[in-house]
């Protein structure tokens, strides 16, 4: 009778070790991509959104490509639930800042100020990391890009602030952002890809070019994108996420 009963839980045990094991197996990590125009999916260029979910298909991850063209952070707020919390996520890629820190010399009458406040800037992204971390979710924070001059951005943009006749001339007030975001993620203890800095790296090295990394001078094109998944391939191996 006593070898039936332990039989009987040995086999119960067993049982519930393999379901375990299913369930474990069945949870999908899931990764959300959250930005702008630079994060958002675009015809002829392979994302690194794209690049992340191929790299980590075998690992049982989903990568969620929740990038919207034109956003700022005031943007990302309103979408914030929506987009991304309700998603569920494991980790959160957030990238803003290239928008923000626009000055929208171009309308009548002309902008005096960024889209949004440095200041505001920093709120937004405290936030939503604040909101993240209780839910348990980890972060990883992008820098905005550099901006390099190209016929149509000198037409809309060609006017004090900026200085057209500097090639580095859309890119002082921005420079103020990435500070700002770099610090964020400092005060918050989340990982920081930096890369406002890899790409001016990059345009140092002999034979290269800033410009050969962006489709139209703002948004990377492939290439831009392999060295962003790169460079966050790297943190996320770091976040003890099973990857």
């Amino acid at each position: 009778m006593k070898t039936n009963v332990i039989g009987v839980m040995i086999i119960v045990m067993v049982m519930s070790l393999a379901a375990f094991s299913q369930t474990a197996e069945a949870k999908k990590l899931t990764i959300v991509a959250f930005g702008d125009s630079i994060t958002a999916p675009r015809k002829g260029v392979v994302t690194y959104s794209d690049i992340l979910r191929e790299i980590l298909s075998s690992k049982n991850a989903e990568v969620i490509n929740a990038g919207i063209g034109g956003n700022t952070t005031e943007h990302a707020k309103k979408r914030f639930e929506k987009d991304v919390l309700a998603k569920s996520p494991d980790l959160v890629i957030i990238q803003f800042g290239n928008n923000d820190s626009a000055v929208d010399v171009w309308k009548d009458p002309p902008a005096t100020g960024p889209r949004v406040p440095v200041a505001d800037y920093v709120n937004n992204l405290s936030e939503m990391i604040a909101t993240l971390k209780a839910r348990k979710a980890k972060v990883i924070l992008v820098t905005p890009l550099p901006t390099r001059w190209t016929e149509k951005l000198r037409s809309m943009y060609g006017k004090p602030p900026y200085d057209p006749a500097d090639p580095d001339g859309f890119n002082f007030m921005k420079k103020d952002y990435v500070a700002a975001l770099k610090s964020v993620g400092k005060k918050n203890a989340v990982p920081v890809v930096d890369l406002f800095s890899v790409y001016y790296r990059y345009g140092k090295e002999k034979g290269q070019s800033m410009d050969d990394l962006f489709t139209d001078g703002m948004h990377p094109n492939s290439g831009g994108h392999r060295i962003e998944a790169d460079l966050l391939i790297k943190e996320i191996k770091k976040l003890n996420l099973g990857i």
